[in-house]
């Protein structure tokens, strides 16, 4: 299976979308409004229809960026949020990515992508954080699917998968998920070694 620009597309086109709750999720809601550093540039990875990208701009997070290998849900954003810069809307896949940022924010980016790209993805996220940058967001803390996203994993998998690029500041059980995944997230708070 690719899980390419089509796939993703598709998936859109067809209202198959079922990780997007339709508003920011209350734990990266809480971390965010915890967050006094405005001028932080802020990266959404596989950022779909990103409800976080608009709380954070409407916020004063101006400096707020959203990568999806779909254009679809960028062009949602937009129409949801006018103002949003053009400029700050990436259209592609996130492995070719050249920038860097003071914090990235997971949310169901990692399990969107297949397994064996994990490691790709640890590698990724530690060469487009600035030093002493942070991924902060929330992972599935359950199995789920091995054919199709969502995949999930355990807590053992990521700080093994994390730990030679990352410091593990956090991660543990979200206390604050949403009902439907109430005691299936781990919370992360990861700063880049």
């Amino acid at each position: 299976m690719e899980l390419n620009e089509t796939f993703w597309t598709n998936k859109y086109l067809t209202n198959k979308i079922g990780w997007d709750i339709g508003y920011i999720s209350t734990p990266i809601k809480e971390y965010i409004d915890q967050l006094s550093d405005k001028n932080l540039k802020i990266l959404i990875p596989g950022g779909g229809n990103s409800y976080e990208a608009e709380y954070l701009f409407k916020n004063g997070f101006k400096n707020t960026f959203v990568a999806d290998i779909s254009t679809i849900p960028l062009s949602n954003l937009q129409n949801r949020v006018p103002d949003f810069p053009d400029k700050q809307l990436i259209p592609g896949n996130f492995f070719d990515l050249q920038d860097s940022f003071d914090l990235i924010l997971e949310q169901t980016f990692f399990c969107a992508l297949l397994p064996e790209k994990r490691p790709d993805y640890v590698r990724k996220m530690n060469e487009l954080l600035k030093e002493n940058g942070k991924l902060v967001g929330l992972l599935f803390d359950i199995a789920l699917n091995d054919n199709h996203p969502p995949f999930g994993g355990s807590e053992k998998e990521y700080r093994d998968l994390f730990s030679p690029y990352f410091k593990i500041e956090k991660m543990e059980p979200a206390y604050n998920s949403i009902k439907p995944r109430a005691g299936k997230e781990l919370f992360i708070s990861l700063r880049k070694k």
